[in-house]
């Protein structure tokens, strides 16, 4: 975690400069603006993977003679048959249908996407699924 930690602090720098500099240049509210809040995200991503680092065993990545296999294991769970997301993604697609075409359709998005989302965190908590 070291290694990204130093990445996004070089690349908030990098940020920091060319935000600067295209403030200058351009006198250009919205480029600059956005350019600023990279700048800021990337700094606390890597204040956080620092300073995570810190506290956490050295992991393959930082070591350089490392290979591919020493980082090899179980990454997590996944749920494999989970339809939640589908309703997820329709319930989001019909409300950025509603931005373009009108606000009544968020009353058809905001019920999809409240039962997917309430389907998919209790997912594992009911029905066959339950003993997981």
């Amino acid at each position: 975690m070291k290694i990204q930690g130093k990445m996004f602090i070089w690349l908030s720098a990098f940020l920091l400069t060319v935000a600067i500099v295209y403030g200058v240049w351009s006198k250009e509210p919205a480029g600059t603006t956005a350019l600023f809040l990279a700048f800021g995200l990337s700094i606390m991503v890597g204040f956080y993977l620092g300073f995570t680092a810190r506290r956490v065993d050295v992991g393959p990545q930082d070591n350089k003679e490392a290979d591919v296999a020493d980082d090899a294991g179980e990454v997590g769970f996944f749920s494999p048959h989970s339809w939640q997301p589908l309703g997820l993604g329709l319930g989001g697609a019909v409300a950025f249908l509603a931005v373009a075409v009108g606000w009544w359709l968020m009353y058809f998005a905001a019920p999809l996407i409240l039962l997917s989302l309430w389907g998919w965190v209790f997912e594992y908590y009911r029905g066959e699924n339950r003993t997981q």
